[in-house]
């Protein structure tokens, strides 16, 4: 799986470099919502990202390895490609992740519930670009003897 699609690549380092125009001037940070979703489909290690730094590699985010403590900070893309899980999966983007939440609300929310999945539980189907439609189940087949 493909972690940064060119469109991903590019929204990260617009906002890269919105907020590199921001401190230059002086003015306030913007508080963009994340891009990009990373998450381990074996575990509870979760990524979100709102920047690309100049080298490519380097994103700005909300980190969450499972301690029960997300951290915002940097962390390297090429490091969560490299990581081998058992049953030869990958880190996972997850394809369907948008947001309209500042990446502040997300650092506070998942704090306050100890995980990204913790937040997004909270955030809802909202969070979602394309949410998944619970399909209708058919009823119960008739017991009877059919008989006539």
């Amino acid at each position: 799986m493909i972690l940064l699609t060119p469109q991903l690549r590019q929204t990260l380092r617009t906002n890269a470099i919105m907020r590199e125009i921001h401190v230059a001037r002086e003015w306030a940070e913007p508080d963009p919502a994340p891009a990009l979703k990373l998450f381990n489909p074996l575990g509870p290690a979760t990524w979100l990202a709102t920047e690309l730094a100049r080298d490519d590699d380097t994103l700005f985010g909300l980190a969450d390895l499972g301690f029960g403590c997300p951290e915002l900070g940097s962390f390297s893309l090429s490091e969560i490609a490299s990581v081998r899980l058992p049953f030869g999966l990958a880190i996972e983007r997850d394809e369907h992740f948008a947001t309209p939440h500042p990446l502040s609300l997300w650092a506070a929310t998942a704090r306050r519930e100890g995980s990204i999945i913790g937040a997004q539980a909270l955030f809802g189907h909202t969070d979602h670009a394309d949410p998944v439609q619970e399909l209708p189940t058919d009823p119960a087949p008739d017991k009877g003897d059919g008989g006539g």
